[in-house]
């Protein structure tokens, strides 16, 4: 699991809707519900470029935020 210190996530959000991320796992999810996007987070890096976001379906990604870090 990626340990991204809470001051650095605070500043961090969604490169294509600005949104918030939070961590969940070894992934940083967007808030944004229209877009759902994630970003992986390897070797503690993440991976913040537009290209690298997967989108979510639905119920995967209301659970990822709920079960969030």
């Amino acid at each position: 699991m990626a340990d991204i210190p809470s001051d650095v996530l605070s500043i961090l959000c969604c490169p294509v809707t600005k949104k918030p991320l939070v961590l969940s796992g070894d992934w940083l999810i967007s808030t944004d519900e229209e877009t759902r996007l994630r970003y992986p987070v390897k070797n503690g890096i993440p991976s913040l470029l537009a290209d690298a976001g997967e989108e979510m379906d639905l119920a995967s990604w209301s659970s990822a935020l709920k079960n969030s870090d």
